[in-house]
């Protein structure tokens, strides 16, 4: 028996749209509104492991890995692993660095282009 672990190199979550429509957690989508400066939560299901000492691309999905470009630059202050409703997930916080509005490519795979 072994311990099922997922590494993620960006964090992606649902459209605001499932939360308002009742099929996700508002942790599970990116806000409506997201600020560059501000942190908010995150709820995923799985144990999940992200790298902390840097930032990452923070994308929409849509389930079955399908991802959009990234819609800001994140820093993840927080994780923590815990069983809800009898499901492993993953919980925590992230702090958004920078928002983006454009079709350029701002990260190559994790690294974030300048």
């Amino acid at each position: 028996m072994g311990i099922s672990v997922e590494f993620n190199p960006d964090l992606a979550l649902r459209n605001w749209e499932q939360f308002k429509n009742w099929n996700c957690r508002r942790e599970e989508c990116i806000p409506e509104k997201l600020e560059a400066g501000k942190e908010y939560e995150f709820l995923k299901t799985g144990q999940r492991l992200y790298w902390l000492l840097g930032e990452i691309p923070l994308c929409e999905t849509k389930g079955g890995g399908q991802l959009s470009r990234p819609k800001a630059s994140i820093v993840i202050t927080e994780v923590r692993h815990l069983i809800e409703e009898g499901k492993l997930c993953t919980r925590g916080r992230y702090k958004v660095v920078e928002v983006f509005s454009d079709d350029k490519i701002h990260f190559d795979g994790w690294a974030k282009v300048k």
